[in-house]
C-alpha cells in the first residue's frame, strides 16, 4: 500500500475522530476546556470544536475581574457553559454560568443529605434574610433563622452562618435556605444525650424556664422537663409563680424519663424534708397529748396538734358511749385530752383517741390510791 494512501486513511480517521467528538458538543450543556491563550480582555479556550472560543473576562467571573488574566492560566482546564455554537468566533461560552449550575447541582446534593453550607448575610427584607451562598442569592424566611422569634433581624447583616437548602428551584433562580433545621438537629443530638445520663431517682440542678397553671417547666442541661403544681411543695401552692420565678435556679428531684416520648418528670417537693414527717416524727404512739377540735365529720372529728397539722379522732373513740354524730361528743374549738393510738408515716395519717386518753387517766388515778394505801 502506497504511502500516500496510508496518510489519506489516517487524516480520514483523524477527521473522523475530531467528528466523534463535536457530536457530544451540544448547545446549552456544561463542558470541559483547556485555557490556550489569556490576555487582558478575554481568554481563548479549545473545547474540542472547530476552533478555540475566546470567553470575555465578565463571563470568567463574578463580579467582572479587572484582567481575564486575573481569573485563568494558560493550560487550566476549567467547566464552561455552552450558550450557542457557530458564527465569526465559533460560539459563545460562559464559565460564570457553568460555575452557577455547579453549584445549583451542589445545592442540591446539599439538600439531599441535609450538610451544611456558609452563607453571608447581606440584607434584612420583608419576612427575612438575604443571603448570598457560592454566588447565588438565597432566601432565609425570619422563621427559619433561630429556634425562637427574633424581633431585630438586623443584627444578621454581615454575619456569615451555617445553613441547609430547604427549597431549590434552579429555573426560576429560587433557593430558600434554613438555619433552623441545623439548629433543631443540635438540639436533638444533646438532648438524647441527656436523656442516655438522666436516670430517675437523680436530683440535679435546673432552671425554671416557664411557668403555667398546672407546673413549672425546668431546663435540666438544655432539656425541658415538668414539676407538676402537686410536685411543686409539700405545702398546698395555688399557682406555681408563688414559690417560683423564671431564670431560678433549683434543685430538681427525678421522677420519671420518658426517652421515646421525650418527656422528663421533675419535683422540687423531693428535694426536701416533709415537713408532715418532720412534725410528726416529734410524737410516740402511746402519748398523751392536748389540742383543740378544728373541723368536724360523719367519721369523726379532727384535732390540731400543731398549726397545720392534724390528727383524726375516729367516731368510736369520741366517747365510751354510742354516738350518731360527732357533735354529741365534741364541739368545734374545744381543746381535748387524747392518746397517740397510730402514725403512719406512709400515709400520712395519725389516729387519735379520747376514751383512750380518759381510761389512762382513770387507771393511773386508781393505781395511784391503791399504792397510797398500801403504805399506811
Amino acid at each position: 500500500m502506497s504511502e500516500e494512501v496510508i496518510k489519506s486513511a489516517e487524516d480520514m480517521n483523524s477527521w473522523l475522530d475530531e467528528a466523534g467528538d463535536m457530536e457530544n458538543i451540544r448547545e446549552h450543556e456544561i463542558v470541559e476546556g483547556t485555557v490556550v491563550q489569556v490576555n487582558h480582555n478575554e481568554a481563548f479556550v479549545d473545547i474540542g470544536y472547530k476552533q478555540e472560543i475566546p470567553i470575555p473576562k465578565k463571563e470568567l467571573a463574578s463580579p467582572e475581574p479587572e484582567s481575564a488574566e486575573d481569573v485563568v492560566k494558560v493550560g487550566e482546564k476549567i467547566e464552561v457553559y455552552i450558550q450557542s455554537l457557530g458564527g465569526e468566533n465559533g460560539g459563545v461560552l460562559s464559565k460564570v454560568k457553568a460555575d452557577k449550575m455547579s453549584v445549583w447541582k451542589e445545592m442540591d446534593a446539599l439538600k439531599e443529605s441535609g450538610s451544611p453550607i456558609e452563607a453571608k448575610i447581606t440584607q434584612v427584607v420583608k419576612g427575612g434574610l438575604v443571603a448570598s451562598v457560592k454566588g447565588l442569592r438565597g432566601f432565609i424566611p425570619a422563621s427559619q433563622m433561630e429556634l425562637h422569634f427574633v424581633k431585630d433581624l438586623s443584627v444578621y447583616v454581615d454575619k456569615t452562618v451555617e445553613v441547609v437548602p430547604i427549597e431549590i428551584d434552579k429555573y426560576k433562580q429560587r433557593l430558600i435556605l434554613s438555619r433552623r433545621r441545623l439548629l433543631e438537629k443540635d438540639r436533638e443530638g444533646k438532648q438524647q444525650e441527656i436523656f442516655d445520663t438522666l436516670e430517675a431517682g437523680q436530683v440535679v440542678k435546673g432552671v425554671v424556664k416557664r411557668l403555667v397553671d398546672y407546673g413549672a417547666f425546668i431546663d435540666v442541661g438544655g432539656v425541658d422537663g415538668l414539676a407538676h403544681i402537686s410536685d411543686l411543695s409539700w405545702e398546698r401552692v395555688n399557682h406555681p409563680s408563688d414559690i417560683l420565678q423564671i431564670g431560678q435556679e433549683v434543685d430538681v428531684y427525678i421522677k420519671n424519663v420518658d426517652p421515646e416520648t421525650r418527656r422528663i418528670s421533675l419535683s422540687l417537693k423531693n428535694t426536701q424534708n416533709d415537713p408532715w414527717v418532720e412534725r410528726a416524727e416529734k410524737y410516740v404512739e402511746g402519748d398523751i397529748i392536748e389540742g383543740k377540735i378544728v373541723k368536724l365529720a360523719k367519721f369523726g372529728a379532727f384535732m390540731e396538734i400543731e398549726p397545720g397539722f392534724d390528727g383524726l379522732i375516729p367516731m368510736g373513740e369520741l366517747s365510751d358511749r354510742r354516738i350518731e354524730d360527732a357533735e354529741e361528743a365534741v364541739q368545734l374549738d374545744e381543746v381535748v385530752k387524747v392518746k397517740i393510738m397510730r402514725i403512719d408515716l406512709k400515709r400520712k395519717r395519725i389516729s387519735l383517741s379520747i376514751n383512750r386518753a380518759k381510761r389512762d387517766a382513770e387507771s393511773g388515778g386508781r393505781r395511784r390510791f391503791s399504792d397510797s394505801q398500801n403504805r399506811n
